[in-house]
């Protein structure tokens, strides 16, 4: 059966598993509703045979799933790991280990940025993904045939892709650049963020330190009270909404009501009441303790066309090095070293990145190399 759904099944399953080197593994969940996903499945590939575990079945222990995740001597592949890691943290209290993530690996070997599964299995291992059942309610049993095969298939092409990235790391040197990323990938801080800095998440251009220390009392109540009731925290409360608290410090339920997006139930109620303590608390931090303005919003006219040139420069090193531009460096990083050049506080100046792009970033930006065009391509120049 390729379905487990009692304990002593998936001991013997996870055991055997156990034995190899590496494992797939994929997840099934729903977030619709709630703040913590809901595990609905969970897919396991070895080397001789893959199963679905059943975390839903009436009194399974996935004790021995939990230590197979946390057995440091079989490396877990996943791809498009974070979602998949956040659920065994939130369950367990740890982050599955050793692990290696097929989407980072793919842009580090040139494959683009974020690349599909779907993509992937194509390219490397030949074969077709049956999307059919993507959008499956994965909470609703019995599960069909179809919708066991489907999930199956994620851990079954899993293997090759994996042993065809691996073996391109090795060939290419590029192992190490992959550890890193997978570093952050297994850090618990990665998905046990404060929720004091979730405000930093809304966007709110223009936004002064007080209107931002008002903000981060409303996010961080949010984030809290959404944890305390399973919800997703835009049911608590639209980034729309808070925004305009900051910006606009009711102090009395009729004016708060006067927010759109916020009836006035929720205004008269303990809803309200929190936001309007939040709104207080803010109001009350002396200056030294608001946010500082976000560096982006700071940055001078002259870094733009810098900016330019430098994402110019960035396309050109991750098309010489076979390397995806979203590893390599973000939008704020160009921006960043083109407003602060050795002071800005990126990854891009960093490692690896420094030698591949970052060092050269610097150079441009002081005029010690140029960029031009010859014979309808564009180069890099020393000055």
């Amino acid at each position: 059966m390729p379905v487990i759904c009692d304990s002593q099944t998936l001991a013997d399953f996870c055991a055997k598993l156990a034995r190899e080197p590496y494992v797939t593994v994929d997840t099934e969940f729903l977030r619709e509703k709630t703040y913590w996903p809901q595990l609905c499945l969970v897919q396991l590939g070895g080397k001789d045979e893959c199963k679905a575990v059943d975390p839903l079945a009436e009194g399974i222990d996935l004790t021995p799933l939990f230590d197979l995740m946390a057995n440091e001597a079989v490396i877990k592949v996943f791809h498009a790991a974070r979602q998949d890691l956040e659920i065994f943290y939130n369950l367990t209290g740890r982050v599955p280990h050793p692990i290696f993530d097929t989407q980072v690996a793919a842009m580090v070997c040139g494959f683009g940025d974020s690349v599909s599964y779907e993509n992937l299995v194509t390219k490397l291992a030949k074969a077709k993904i049956d999307k059919s059942s993507r959008f499956t309610d994965w909470s609703r049993r019995p599960l069909t045939e179809k919708q066991i095969v489907y999930a199956l298939d994620d851990v079954i092409h899993l293997r090759p892709v994996f042993e065809k990235l691996r073996d391109k790391l090795r060939q290419n040197g590029r192992a190490p650049w992959l550890e890193e990323e997978m570093e952050v990938l297994s850090s618990p801080a990665t998905y046990d963020p404060d929720p004091r800095t979730m405000y930093r998440r809304i966007k709110g251009r223009g936004a002064k330190p007080r209107t931002l220390a008002v903000l981060r009392e409303l996010a961080a109540w949010r984030e809290e009270a959404a944890q305390a009731r399973d919800i997703p925290r835009s049911r608590m409360l639209r980034d729309e909404a808070m925004l305009e608290i900051a910006h606009n410090l009711p102090d009395t339920i009729e004016s708060l009501a006067r927010v759109r997006g916020l009836s006035e139930g929720m205004a008269k109620g303990t809803v309200g009441k929190a936001v309007l303590e939040a709104v207080q608390t803010g109001l009350a931090l002396p200056k030294e303790d608001w946010p500082d303005e976000p560096s982006r919003e700071a940055l001078p006219k002259s870094a733009a066309p810098v900016s330019e040139l430098l994402k110019v420069l960035l396309k050109l090193r991750c098309q010489e090095h076979d390397v995806a531009q979203k590893l390599l460096a973000s939008a704020d990083d160009v921006e960043q070293i083109a407003a602060f050049g050795e002071k800005a506080k990126v990854k891009t100046l960093e490692g690896w990145r420094l030698d591949m792009f970052g060092a050269d970033a610097l150079r441009l930006r002081r005029g010690e190399l140029a960029l031009a065009v010859k014979d309808g391509k564009a180069r890099v120049v020393e000055v």
